[in-house]
């Protein structure tokens, strides 16, 4: 969600929903590559539509090691109104993960880059770091992961100041029904700000519930996904009046289809 958003953004009151499922592959000396692709139909980021609330394409690509460093590339399509007429998103993830009996950590770097982000107006800065950490322990067919995310005071996330902070912390089950190919989730995030990844708000709390169902390399995901707060824009990040607006933090309903290679 970047800075051009509020330049055509009326405030009343203010990785992604579904990753596509990834199989692996063995390079050996202890690599392991895999990917997937996703069609969904909006891509939301912490509540917050990013696609106009109309589908995007996303995919990515994975290498890990059995030491536990892994370094991802995830990309989506994204509405022009997110990053100054930008239409890709690029996440460049690099991380350490480790399980510890049921318990798996998992730490890194995220780097947010937006391919032509400054193609209307030269020197915008939309790209943007952000560390994050995660615990998750799983009980049974259950597991419950805690995770937080910080964007430290960049020029990319400014709004009250030359350079503004975010942080991010989340809490998300999810449940494998046994004997069946059906996952239920469930998420709880909530964003400090002011910053532009709040829409200039101090703070907001995102939710949502889902299901999906896995047959082979294919997945099939449908969640319902709110916030409690209300932001009214449009797609031109330019008009601030147009007829053609709406609440991109509204609730949802967001479907996906899946597929791993």
């Amino acid at each position: 969600m970047r800075k051009s958003l509020l330049l055509g953004l009326s405030a009343l009151a203010t990785t992604s929903i579904f990753a596509a499922p990834a199989a692996a592959a063995e390079l050996g000396g202890g690599f392991t590559v895999s990917g997937g692709a996703t069609i969904v139909s909006d891509y939301r980021f912490r509540g917050i539509s990013q696609t106009f609330k109309n589908f995007a394409i996303q995919g990515t690509v994975s290498l890990s090691h059995e030491s536990g460093l892994y370094a991802t590339v995830w990309g989506s399509s994204i509405d022009d109104y997110v990053a100054f007429g930008g239409d890709t998103e690029l996440d460049l993830i690099v991380g350490y993960k480790h399980a510890f009996g049921g318990t798996t950590v998992d730490v890194g770097v995220i780097y947010y880059y937006y391919p032509g982000s400054s193609q209307i107006l030269s020197g915008i800065n939309s790209d943007f770091f952000e560390p994050y950490i995660s615990v998750a322990h799983t009980f049974g067919p259950v597991t419950a992961k805690a995770s937080a995310a910080y964007g430290f005071k960049q020029k990319a996330l400014a709004f009250a100041n030359t350079k503004d902070d975010n942080l991010y912390i989340a809490g998300d089950l999810s449940a494998a029904l046994p004997g069946t190919p059906i996952t239920l989730t469930a998420h709880v995030g909530h964003t400090f700000g002011p910053s532009y990844l709040s829409l200039g708000f101090d703070d907001y709390t995102d939710w949502s519930l889902g299901a999906s169902y896995t047959t082979g390399p294919l997945t099939l995901g449908v969640s319902y996904v709110d916030t409690n707060k209300t932001a009214v824009t449009t797609s031109n990040p330019f008009d601030c009046c147009g007829t053609n607006q709406k609440n991109i933090m509204k609730a949802g309903v967001v479907g996906s289809v899946s597929v791993a290679f």
